[in-house]
């Protein structure tokens, strides 16, 4: 008889305390010529975590309006490298939820005080889009300060790079977190033959005094809580990232 066989194990489901999370994603932009948004998973991994668990969860983008799966991660792309993407591709042909990416929540509609812990989507528009939205700065750092969780993963951790609170001082600042990496964007680079972005994330986080960028390999599923600060790397860290989530909501 193997030791398996003798194994005796059980386990209980979680009773969750329902709370509200706001899910940010970029609006459509244009890279390099074609159009970008936001990487599927990156949102519909967390959403779904989020509502399992009991939560309502509020989609919203810095304009509003519609909003794009980038058309690397979207399971519908013919011969795409997510065909398998089973919940991106139950969340855009759900009744309630497909209709959602049609007509997303501006931020300027956004009251900070309805949410307990926004989580933010990376993919090919934030690097771009989230730059110089000072208003969505300004509303990451009030979520911050009101004592809110906050989750950035991927692309998405690029907020870090430009959100100040308060006292002037970078969110990052004194910070351990995580995002998409420079051997990952080299790996991006490669596969589509050209230099896709101008800058990187884990270069510019090397340049803020008193922050920690850490990462594991390229594509290896790594995220960090630093108190009420969650990061997630890629979107291979979507669920270990919600789950560091739901786990803050809980305390």
């Amino acid at each position: 008889m193997s030791a398996s066989d003798l194994k005796v194990e059980t386990r209980i489901g979680v009773k969750r305390k329902p709370r509200r999370i706001l899910s940010i994603v970029s609006n459509t932009t244009q890279l390099k010529g074609f159009p970008v948004g936001f990487f599927a998973e990156e949102m519909t991994r967390a959403f779904l975590a989020f509502i399992e668990a009991g939560h309502r969860v509020d989609l919203a983008s810095p304009k509003g309006g519609e909003v794009m799966f980038d058309t690397h991660s979207d399971p519908r792309t013919p011969g795409g490298a997510y065909a398998d993407d089973l919940i991106s591709l139950g969340f855009a042909h759900h009744a309630t939820f497909g209709p959602m990416l049609r007509n997303t929540l501006p931020i300027s509609a956004v009251t900070v005080d309805d949410y307990d812990a926004v989580w933010v989507a990376g993919g090919g528009g934030p690097l771009l889009t989230f730059k110089d939205d000072e208003a969505l700065h300004a509303l990451i750092a009030s979520f911050y300060e009101k004592g809110k969780v906050v989750a950035l993963i991927c692309h998405g951790s690029g907020l870090l790079l430009w959100t100040r609170l308060s006292n002037g001082k970078l969110l990052a600042e004194g910070k351990k977190w995580t995002g998409f990496t420079d051997a990952e964007e080299e790996e991006v680079n490669t596969a589509f033959g050209m230099k896709l972005n101008e800058y990187t994330i884990e270069s510019e986080a090397a340049g803020i005094e008193g922050t920690t960028f850490l990462c594991r390999e390229a594509n290896a599923p790594f995220a960090i809580r630093d108190g009420r600060l969650i990061t997630g790397q890629q979107q291979y860290s979507s669920a270990i990232t919600a789950e560091l989530v739901l786990e803050a909501l809980d305390e």
